[in-house]
């Protein structure tokens, strides 16, 4: 049996063992003599080694035999058990992490194995890639296209910053030219019967766009204004001095527009050089996990989708039954999807460009509270609407409430437009999913203030979102897409 613990008295009596033992030893004893002749001396030291060697072979057995006798205490302490309540948390659980990661990889290899044994290979192309999408040419230029936008803006820029245009007239101008920029996309793709994922694409290529534009024409409006009131005279706060000049360069655009972020500014802070060698396995990163999410989708979400009904217009526990069974691929495909874009991409993106603010996510795994994980999960975007629209708001007097609800009215209507033009469906199931984070947010608020140092809004969260909410959403768009494809067909 192995004794992890030592017991006190057990180490004191060890060390008094071994502090005899060694003053017993010939070598440290003291010599009365401290000259001797070279050929006793060395006698002597073959002596003292060959005892030395002896009282060393017998030192582990008188330790043993001294030490651990049945008459010394073994319990000395009061110690927890690691997995007691007062003590969970203290422990190190790694070796845990790694069983279940063992698991996982073993629970999941086995499904893999058994779904390609008992429905084949399932993967087509086609939802993804159809025959048609080579020749979506409407779909490619487009995209290209979306290219002038900025370069209008920066035009409008040039000569508000010339004072040839008066600032009612550059306002005007940027809504002309963001709100061409987003309808032009949006009737190429309704007008164009093509691959979902192209659409989806353009789509989300167009709202970033959009969200960059209006950052860019929104700040350049505001150091303006700073520069006008400090012309003026007026004392301005330290936190309104700008820290870089107001300048319009078409390079600091040109920066922005490929960057990793929506908030524009004249400079950013950079990294002194390009790791090569770490973007390259970023790159295959990327690849690999890619190419699992694609694979989860085809071969498990695809087939449960196409065995199911519309959730609201069939059997209840039968729609129960499909939203479960596929929250567990959903999942898998979100975390990828997370984990390729948000990680993967945005960081080979910022290495590239020397992008030095890589904050693109928060932990929001552990978000307690769904107004947390907001907050938390695209960075990007949260510090857009913290910028562009929810301090804004407070500063023209709208409540704090208010401009959180107008905030999230926003974000409403960028899930709908990003999937529903892609299905051609307008149901508005997008909208209502992020409308109802509001009453979501105050109800786990009030668990967490209610309930203080607990995980029960997290444990809320990952069921709304994860169990509930995002299988229900694909379930509704893929039986609303099938039915007008049949309607067309």
């Amino acid at each position: 049996m192995a004794i992890s613990d030592v017991p006190e008295s057990v180490g004191t009596a060890t060390a008094a063992l071994q502090s005899d033992s060694d003053l017993r030893r010939p070598s440290l004893r003291r010599r009365s003599s401290a000259v001797r002749d070279s050929s006793s001396d060395d006698s002597l030291n073959d002596k003292s080694g060959e005892e030395n060697k002896d009282v060393a072979d017998q030192e582990p057995v008188a330790g043993v035999k001294y030490a651990y006798r049945p008459s010394v205490p073994a319990h000395c302490r009061i110690k927890e058990s690691p997995l007691s309540s007062d003590n969970i948390f203290r422990q190190s659980h790694a070796g845990l992490f790694n069983l279940c990661i063992v698991v996982l990889v073993a629970v999941n290899s086995r499904l893999i194995i058994e779904n390609l044994m008992k429905y084949g290979w399932l993967i087509k192309y086609g939802f993804w890639f159809s025959s048609k999408s080579l020749r979506d040419w409407p779909l490619f230029m487009c995209c290209l296209s979306l290219n002038i936008f900025p370069l209008a803006a920066f035009l409008v820029e040039r000569l508000a910053q010339q004072k040839c245009i008066s600032e009612p007239v550059v306002v005007l101008l940027h809504l002309i030219v963001t709100t061409v920029e987003f309808s032009y996309p949006v009737l190429v793709i309704l007008r164009c019967d093509s691959a979902f994922l192209s659409s989806v694409t353009l789509m989300l290529f167009t709202c970033i766009v959009w969200l960059k534009l209006v950052s860019y024409a929104h700040t350049n409006y505001d150091m303006r204004a700073l520069t006008v009131s400090r012309e003026k005279g007026e004392t301005l706060p330290d936190t309104l001095i700008m820290e870089y000049p107001y300048t319009v360069t078409f390079k600091s655009l040109a920066y922005f527009m490929v960057a990793p972020t929506l908030c524009y500014q004249t400079s950013y802070p950079r990294t002194p050089s390009v790791r090569k060698g770490w973007v390259l396995r970023q790159l295959v990163k990327l690849i690999i996990f890619t190419g699992v999410m694609g694979f989860i989708i085809e071969q498990y979400m695809n087939p449960i989708v196409q065995n199911s009904q519309h959730p609201l217009k069939g059997n209840l526990l039968y729609a129960i039954e499909r939203i479960l069974k596929l929250s567990v691929p959903n999942v898998y495909v979100w975390l990828c999807m997370f984990y390729c874009f948000f990680h993967l991409w945005l960081n080979i993106l910022a290495e590239l460009l020397r992008f030095g603010d890589r904050e693109f996510y928060k932990d929001w795994w552990n978000a307690k509270t769904v107004e947390e994980y907001w907050r938390m999960w695209n960075m990007p975007v949260h510090k857009w609407m913290v910028r562009h629209i929810y301090f804004p708001c407070i500063r023209n007097g709208i409540p704090k409430g208010a401009s959180a609800l107008i905030a999230f009215l926003v974000s409403a209507v960028f899930h709908e437009f990003c999937i529903a033009v892609p299905c051609h469906v307008f149901k508005l199931w997008a909208f209502i999913g992020i409308m109802f984070q509001v009453p979501l947010v105050l109800i786990t608020n009030y668990l967490q203030n209610k309930y203080r140092n607990s995980m029960v809004g997290n444990m809320i969260f990952w069921f709304i979102f994860c169990i509930l909410g995002q299988p229900m959403c694909v379930l509704l768009y893929y039986h609303d897409l099938m039915n007008r494809k049949g309607e067309v067909d």
